[in-house]
Formats: C-alpha cells, sequence, structure tokens
C-alpha cells in the first residue's frame, strides 16, 4: 500500500524554490490580500483617497511578502551577499513606511512631512549597508550581524506606531464608538508581531510575524473605515431628512401667509392688491430657487426674502409698521428661510400685538472677529422667555426649527431677549470659517 512521504518546509525549499510555495502562512495571506482588494475597490462607501492609500498598503504588503520569502530562500542558498544585502534594506525601509500609510486612514487630509522625513533618514541609514557595516552585514559564512545602528527600523516604526495609537484615541474621543477598539487591537498586535521578530527569526519557515500581522491589521483597519463611512453616511441621511422635514414646515407657512396679505387687500384696496400680486409674482420667480436648497445661502438672498415678505405686510398695514435696516455686514452665509420666520414673527406677534396695532421692526447685522451676528428687534408687548412661547404655538415651532438648522447647518444659535412692556430681540449668530458665502 502506497504511503505519503512527508518533507519538511526546509527540504521543500531546498529540494525547488517552487515548493515553498506551499507554505501554510502564505497562501491565507495572498487571500487575504486579495479579498481585500476587491472589497475596497467595489466599496460604495469608502472615500476616493482612502481607496488609493488601501490600495498603497496592499502593494507595500505583497512586496514584503515577497522580501519574506526572498529572505528565506536566501537564507538557505549560498548566493552573492549583496542579495541578501538588497532584500534587508528594502524590509527595513518599507516597514515603517506601511505604518506611516495607516496614518491616513485615520486622517486622510494631512501631509505629514515629519514622518516622511523619518522614513527616509531610516532607508538612509540602511543603504549605508552597502559600504558601512553600521547599519548591519554580512559575514563571509553568509550570516547576518547587526551594527551600532542596526535598531533604526525599530526606533522609527515605535515612534510611528505610538503616534498612530494617539490618532485612533483621538479619533475614538471625537467619535465615542466602540468600534474604536478595532484600530487599538489591530495597534497592539503590530507591536507584539514587532516583539516577536525581534527574537525569533520567523523568515526561516516561511513569512515574518510583522507582515502576517500587517496583512491581518489591514484587513480589520478597512472593517473599520468601512463601518466608519457607513455610519457617518446614515447619520448625514438622517440629518437631510430631517432638514427636509422643518422646510416643509416653514415653506407653506410663508406662502400661506403671503397669500393672506394679497387676500386682505383684495377687499380693502384693490389697487394696492394688484401690486401685492405683482411682488408677490417676482418673489416666485426671483426666489424660487433658493426655497428648493438645503445649503446655506448668500445673507443677501435671505435678506431680499425677507424684504419681499415684509413689503406685502407694509402694503397691509400701511403707515402702521415701520421697517428698519441696518446692514453692517452680509459676506456671509446662513440657511435659507432663517431671517423671514423671525420677522415673521416680530411682526404678527411683536408689532400686531400692541393696542394700536402700531410698532416698529428693525434687522440689523454686525460682523466679529469670530463671528457675525442678526438681531431682529421688534417694539411689541414683549413676552416672558421661560413661558416658551407656549402661548404663540406655531410660531414656537417655527423658531425651534430655525434654531436646530442653524446648529445642524452652520453650527449657529438663535437667542431671544424680551421682557412683558419691552418689546423682543432674537439674536442670531454664525461662527466665521462655518461655511462660505
Amino acid at each position: 500500500m502506497f504511503s505519503p512521504v512527508y518533507i519538511t518546509l526546509q527540504e521543500a525549499i531546498e529540494a525547488s524554490p517552487i515548493s515553498y510555495l506551499a507554505n501554510r502562512a502564505l497562501l491565507p495571506n495572498l487571500l487575504q490580500i486579495l479579498l481585500l482588494f476587491l472589497t475596497v475597490l467595489f466599496d460604495p462607501y469608502i472615500l476616493k483617497k482612502q481607496r488609493k492609500i488601501m490600495f498603497a498598503i496592499i502593494v507595500l504588503e505583497l512586496s514584503m511578502i515577497g522580501q519574506d520569502l526572498a529572505s528565506a530562500y536566501l537564507n538557505t542558498h549560498d548566493l552573492p551577499a549583496v542579495l541578501r544585502t538588497i532584500q534587508s534594506i528594502y524590509g527595513y525601509s518599507v516597514r515603517p513606511v506601511v505604518v506611516l500609510l495607516f496614518f491616513y486612514i485615520i486622517e486622510s487630509d494631512k501631509s505629514y512631512k515629519f514622518f516622511w522625513g523619518l522614513a527616509a533618514v531610516n532607508a538612509a541609514v540602511f543603504l549605508t549597508a552597502f559600504f558601512s557595516p553600521v547599519a548591519f552585514s554580512f559575514t563571509k559564512d553568509n550570516y547576518f550581524t547587526r551594527g551600532p545602528l542596526g535598531y533604526t527600523s525599530h526606533i522609527v516604526s515605535g515612534i510611528m506606531i505610538a503616534y498612530l495609537l494617539y490618532l485612533i484615541l483621538r479619533e475614538g474621543r471625537r467619535s465615542r464608538s466602540p468600534m474604536t477598539l478595532i484600530p487599538i487591537l489591530s495597534v497592539l498586535f503590530i507591536i507584539n508581531a514587532v516583539a516577536l521578530d525581534s527574537t525569533i527569526d520567523a523568515t526561516k519557515d516561511g513569512l515574518g510575524y510583522l507582515t502576517i500581522s500587517i496583512v491581518s491589521c489591514s484587513l480589520f483597519s478597512y472593517i473599520w473605515l468601512h463601518l466608519k463611512f457607513v455610519r457617518e453616511h446614515e447619520d448625514a441621511l438622517k440629518m437631510e431628512q430631517r432638514v427636509q422635514i422643518m422646510l416643509t414646515q416653514i415653506r407653506p407657512h410663508f406662502l400661506y401667509n403671503s397669500l393672506t396679505v394679497i387676500q386682505d387687500l383684495c377687499r380693502t384696496n384693490p389697487e394696492q392688491a394688484e401690486n401685492a400680486t405683482i411682488q408677490f409674482a417676482k418673489y416666485l420667480r426671483g426666489n424660487m430657487d433658493a426655497l428648493q436648497t438645503n445649503a446655506p445661502i448668500p445673507f443677501a438672498e435671505e435678506l431680499e426674502h425677507t424684504r419681499e415678505y415684509l413689503m406685502l405686510e407694509q402694503m397691509r398695514f400701511e403707515d402702521k409698521l415701520t421697517v428698519r435696516y441696518d446692514i453692517g455686514c452680509e459676506t456671509f452665509s446662513l440657511p435659507p428661510l432663517t431671517l423671514e420666520p423671525i420677522a415673521e414673527n416680530a411682526v404678527r406677534h411683536g408689532v400686531r400685538g400692541n393696542r394700536d396695532g402700531r410698532g416698529e421692526v428693525t434687522i440689523a447685522t454686525r460682523e466679529y472677529p469670530d463671528r457675525y451676528e442678526i438681531t431682529v428687534t421688534d417694539t411689541g408687548p414683549g413676552f416672558n422667555p421661560e413661558k416658551q412661547l407656549k402661548d404663540q404655538g406655531r410660531s414656537h415651532i417655527g423658531l425651534q426649527n430655525v434654531r436646530e438648522r442653524l446648529t445642524q447647518m452652520c453650527g449657529g444659535a438663535l437667542d431671544i431677549a424680551s421682557a412683558p412692556g419691552k418689546g423682543t430681540c432674537v439674536t442670531i449668530t454664525i461662527p466665521k470659517g462655518a461655511n462660505a458665502p
């Protein structure tokens, strides 16, 4: 009966270089890299720049596997020492670069020039092996000897790993997500692999521990990156849906109030109603595009929306309503339909709240070193803000919508100052740098 003959990996290497491909550590790692490549290639969530970073990591991982295979083969064959020197220089030079590329997975918008400089210095140190034993050398018997600068790669990689851990912890503190454990454990895995490679020459039996750990950690890092983008995408969709709902609540309210003004004028002043209709049509033609956007718009456009509304109200109330503008700046942006609902409240619950129905609304803007401010002041009867506008029904909903959109779309804020008998002042704050005009 035929019995299979088993040979050791060392015997396979000596028998044929092709047989070395049967290494049990090699095939699973190559399969991981292939699956990672295909997944990154077709992932719709990952950003283009970070996709390129993942591809760069994959290429370097394949080169590290090739370097480990070359090291194992050269260790057991009597070949020129220069070949071992070349593969060793490459191995020591490329490993810090792989760690450096992981920085871009956490924060892809930085250049990391300092760390690229460290990687260049590390490569320069090991290139000296061609003419000096300061980093490493090989004896006549083909034995590896480490020089006084032989641990430069370890030191540089350690610095980069420490900074990578810092980036991960900072990201975890910002996002407060338990998923941060994935990259943290990956970094600890790499640290352990470096320690093992420093004490055990695993390449004699195949791939080094660091190569295996980096292949696995790149897969884990991709999973973390994918989950992070999926979560951010879902959050963005939720915010967009919320903004759409809030805008839907506001837009019909504005159009209804404008048409109500025209309806009242049709009974009391038909000629003025005709002018109001023309004014309203002008508003619809010129500003419908602005009403359809969920992004911040220039203040000048929002002010024009508000002017159109206030002109319609002035047509209705004639000299009972006075509107003043004190525009100190307008080179900033804000969410659409932010100013108009506040001006509407100033007229309907401020000026019209007076016994004689008379009053004044003032709209002013000011620029400060860190912010822009818009104030809408009325000379109405005022109220107690602690009651949270409970007596004003839907107007309170409108102001709450404005406040939420300010916060979500540009990090702004809305504050109300009022007191019975002293009128009301609503202040909108827009931080500088929150958006572009």
